[in-house]
């Protein structure tokens, strides 16, 4: 591994090229390339073969392709739009190129008798075969335009910047490289050494020039060996950031949390249930990190109906009996609506007093609830995001328990780590949508993870259908046999828009269309723009059996359980994501009765949308789903938009390169213990200004 030498290409500024001044360093620093080595790590998108001369005569439409010839003529043609068409021949043919864009000068120097040598895509035009926009050179002297002698890279680029200009600053870059210029070899040739992968330096030289005969078809797929060393080296460093987070956390001291001996007892002989195994499981493993004196972080995924609730309460009691506060977060209101009452039947026989804070709590409520919070009479909080918010201060926070982590981000829940008073709160995050692997591996590599992988006893699969729109009227009669039976429905509108207006108007219709086929029905609507206390209420009833079928937009997603309903309709299943699909699915088979979830698509449907269809009706095993999720919508999306810091990715991809993640993380303890010098090199080198734990 070289040393980090004084010209070192990671800290020579881009200003030093030659031609680089100020408004290039300017436009050069929107993509994040401040020095030559981040030119050098800005790597190409695709590659173009401009290393051979096609003749005119043998050209096929929708190829890229350099052809040289004599300008026949060169005229300005008024159709629909006007354009400069410019008739080119070789000998063995002819072909038009066509510029919608041209200047007087230019039409000028594209005179008949010139000889110019062009690049671009042959396409079917109205004059037979022609090139659009092509790149183009004039030909003096053929021996002085040789043609290249490397495939043509193109560069992710911004506005005034073109792919010429990129291409010379590289060309400087890259003599630099070959002149002996040092950039830093950061991985230990040992690591690399069963992979018979290059050395840093012949791996960026082959990317940016790889010479003719290059194997394309490898380099599009990035499954080029040079391509393999980035990549590895790209995500050691997120994996590296990520540990670097919680090595930062868990620098603070945390309360000592010793099993709660008082409350358990009670609170567990008042259930109705004993808990599974596998709950009892994740109690253990919480309590062994409740009592070590360091942050616990640790995510606890459990499928829909697992019983994540009551590990968090158990989780609870630990801190609640050594005089500490617990704040549970939900990303809605529905959801915290839903814990509060739980915990309340849960911890009020107990003793344990309890407040409720959400954006929607104002004025003088919201004034009580931050005192009570404040001088540590409300022992349990719970509520939204809005307990994130500056004003609300704990008196001794010491446990944090996190619903649905997907909905916030890491800053989120290093926001909630300033909440504690001298020491770190510990963090407890549960989510019902089952991260795959790969994700749980590199999106959650801070967080030690447990895995309830177990449903309560008396707990039914659902049998889940597909059924074209077309098939409403007898939908609409199955609910009513259902409902008149003694069971309940759900009907769930979904809506491309997203907006709460327009998802709550569509509902209305969908509601009233309904009241008017099923008179005999009590139906109910429910949707986000309804006032809090309107939203409880309208549950409640339903839960109580008063309301047969809910009809709902995706609010009800998470956390609503009503054991008597047993059928769910999805209206246009096709526009929402498989994990939604699964959450909302969960809402029914939460009691002992046959539970049935009907998908109500519009043809035709995309073939992701079969993909969504299939996938559901084939398991309702949430990590399964949540791999085939993953397969169709990329990392990105699965995550969310608040999670895609880690997703920039220069040229790795968790779901293609997923089978190294054993490797890196084996590779990222490596590095922190035996070559601690190079983790923040890595970091900066790869994550720049987006590093992951300093990023909103």
């Amino acid at each position: 591994m070289s040393t980090v030498l004084e010209q070192s290409l990671g800290r020579s500024a881009v200003t030093e090229l030659k031609h680089v001044g100020d408004k290039l360093a300017e436009k050069l620093a929107k993509l994040g390339i401040h020095s030559i080595q981040d030119l050098l790590f800005h790597l190409p998108l695709r590659y173009q073969d401009r290393t051979r001369i096609t003749p005119i005569g043998a050209l096929r439409p929708n190829v890229d392709v350099v052809i040289e010839g004599e300008i026949m003529l060169a005229d300005v043609v008024f159709g629909k739009r006007r354009s400069l068409a410019v008739r080119l021949q070789d000998g063995t043919g002819t072909i038009t190129l066509r510029f919608y864009h041209f200047s007087g000068a230019q039409k000028n120097n594209l005179k008949k008798g010139a000889r110019i040598r062009c690049y671009g895509e042959v396409r079917r035009g109205r004059a037979g075969l022609e090139l659009y926009h092509p790149e183009y050179q004039f030909v003096e002297d053929l021996a002085a335009l040789p043609t290249e002698d490397t495939l043509t890279p193109i560069y992710p680029s911004t506005e005034g910047l073109t792919q010429a200009r990129w291409r010379q600053l590289m060309t400087q870059v890259l003599m630099l490289l070959k002149k002996g210029r040092a950039i830093d070899d950061l991985i230990p040739a040992p690591l690399l050494a069963p992979y018979g992968l290059p050395d840093l330096r012949s791996a960026l030289l082959y990317l940016h020039q790889p010479p003719v005969g290059a194997n394309l078809e490898e380099l599009e797929n990035s499954q080029h060996p040079t391509q393999k060393r980035l990549i590895m080296e790209e995500l050691l460093a997120h994996n590296l950031s990520l540990l670097k987070m919680r090595e930062t956390i868990q620098q603070d001291r945390a309360p000592v949390l010793p099993p709660a001996e008082k409350l358990k007892a009670p609170f567990l002989n008042a259930l109705p249930f004993s808990p599974t195994n596998a709950q009892q499981r994740v109690v253990n493993e919480i309590q062994q990190d409740l009592s070590k004196g360091i942050p616990m972080l640790r995510l606890v995924q459990g499928d829909v109906g697992s019983g994540k609730t009551l590990v968090a309460a158990l989780a609870a009691l630990s801190a609640l009996e050594q005089g500490y506060q617990v704040a549970l977060m939900a990303p809605t209101e529905i959801l915290a609506e839903q814990h509060f009452k739980n915990f309340q039947s849960w911890f009020e026989p107990l003793g344990i007093s309890m407040a409720w804070l959400a954006g929607k709590v104002k004025g003088k409520a919201r004034q009580a609830a931050l005192e009570v919070i404040a001088n540590g009479e409300a022992q349990l909080v719970i509520g939204t995001h809005a307990l994130f918010q500056e004003e609300v201060a704990f008196a001794n926070l010491g446990l944090a328990i996190i619903d649905e982590q997907h909905r916030f981000g890491v800053h989120q829940r290093l926001a909630l780590k300033q909440k504690g008073k001298g020491l770190s709160p510990h963090q407890l995050i549960m989510t019902a949508t089952p991260i795959p692997r790969t994700l749980a591996m590199s999106a959650y590599a801070d967080l030690d993870t447990s895995i309830i992988d177990e449903l309560p006893p008396g707990r039914t699969p659902v049998n889940t259908v597909a059924i074209d729109q077309q098939r409403r009227d007898q939908i609409i009669e199955r609910i009513r046999n259902a409902c008149l039976s003694g069971r309940q429905a759900y009907w769930v509108c979904t809506l491309i828009e997203e907006s709460e207006a327009l998802e709550a108007q569509a509902a209305e219709v969908t509601a009233q269309e309904l009241k008017e086929a099923l008179p005999e029905l009590n139906i109910a609507l429910v949707h986000g723009r309804l006032k809090p206390q309107e939203k409880a209420d309208i549950m409640a009833d339903f839960k109580a059996g008063n309301t047969h079928l809910l009809v709902a937009t995706t609010v009800i997603e998470v956390g609503v359980d009503v054991p008597n309903a047993s059928l769910m309709i999805i209206e246009n299943p096709e526009r929402l994501g498989l994990a939604q699909l699964h959450q909302l699915r969960g809402r029914v088979g939460r009691g002992t009765a046959e539970s049935h979830c009907v998908l109500m698509y519009q043809t035709p449907l995309s073939q992701a949308g079969k993909l969504r269809i299939q996938a559901m009706r084939d398991t309702t095993d949430g990590f399964k789903i949540a791999e085939i999720d993953l397969e169709i919508r990329g990392p990105g999306e699965v995550l969310g938009t608040r999670q895609t810091g880690l997703m920039q990715m220069r040229i790795a991809d968790l779901q293609r390169d997923g089978y190294l993640l054993d490797d890196i993380k084996r590779w990222a303890e490596m590095c922190q213990q035996q070559a601690p010098h190079i983790v923040q090199l890595l970091i900066d080198r790869w994550l720049g200004e987006n590093i992951r734990y300093g990023q909103v």
